[in-house]
């Protein structure tokens, strides 16, 4: 088994060729979860603003196993002092190895970098292993998600950075 020291995090964009194939493999997961097909989660995976998850107020990375993208996510901002994670995923072939835990910690330390103070997320209802990874990396459940634009799914996280 691997171990998640070798995976190499290297910025992205939603519509870089590295990102390619963990969005539309968490199109298909999607798609089956929650009824729907997966070019229509596909398009409305990559349906943002191009600079949403750019420098100055966003950013993603992907995380490489031997050249190859397992792991990836992004943020953007939420408000002056927080930052919304978005489309984290870790490809089915390489779950339970710490990755996205890995990413997660990458993904703080950015936000932090940036002068973030907080890191909010949302979740669907029926991804209970988000779930269980956001808890077990520190993140406290909200009764129910901030006020946003956008989609809004059911199950909501904060975290406060130190």
């Amino acid at each position: 088994m691997m171990g998640k020291t070798q995976l190499k995090f290297v910025p992205a964009t939603l519509d870089d060729a590295l990102a390619q194939p963990l969005l539309a493999e968490l199109a298909v997961e999607y798609a089956q979860r929650y009824g729907s097909t997966p070019p229509m989660v596909l398009s409305w995976l990559r349906n943002n603003p191009t600079d949403e998850f750019a420098p100055p107020d966003g950013g993603m990375l992907v995380g490489l196993l031997d050249g190859r993208p397992v792991t990836g996510g992004g943020f953007r901002r939420f408000d002056a002092d927080t930052a919304e994670l978005k489309r984290i995923w870790t490809d089915s072939e390489h779950r339970r190895r710490g990755f996205a835990m890995a990413l997660l910690g990458e993904l703080e330390a950015e936000i932090a970098a940036r002068g973030y103070r907080k890191v909010y997320l949302m979740t669907g209802n029926r991804q209970p292993e988000a779930e269980e990874l956001y808890r077990a990396t520190g993140y406290t459940q909200l009764p129910g998600p901030l006020a946003a634009s956008g989609p809004v799914f059911p199950i909501a996280f904060l975290k406060e950075l130190l």
